[in-house]
């Protein structure tokens, strides 16, 4: 008959490799997952515009912006950060980007 040890060690190690199982499973299915996230941005008003003397720019404006991100949340995701980029030209310059 088994001691006390060899069964708690057949418990502990059988939890451990069911675990290991578990984490792989859930790191695999990962893999499937195709995140298409959708955004849509339109300018509503624009508030104010100015020319700093360092040559940037400032504007102040009304956006309405939609976005479904519940794609990129997965088993693993916590956190989303979102920005938005402003991309224009002007007679004198190109586009910035």
């Amino acid at each position: 008959m088994h001691s006390f040890g060899h069964r708690a060690n057949a418990v502990a190690t059988f939890a451990v490799t069911i675990l290991a199982a578990m984490c792989f499973a859930a790191s695999f299915s990962d893999n499937f997952n195709t995140p298409t996230p959708t955004a849509s941005v339109k300018i509503l008003n624009i508030n104010w515009f100015q020319k700093e003397a360092n040559g940037n720019d400032e504007v102040s404006m009304t956006l309405n912006i939609s976005a479904d991100l519940s794609s990129l949340f997965t088993w693993n995701t916590k956190q989303v950060f979102v920005f938005v980029a402003a991309e224009y030209e002007t007679p004198q310059n190109a586009l910035n980007q």
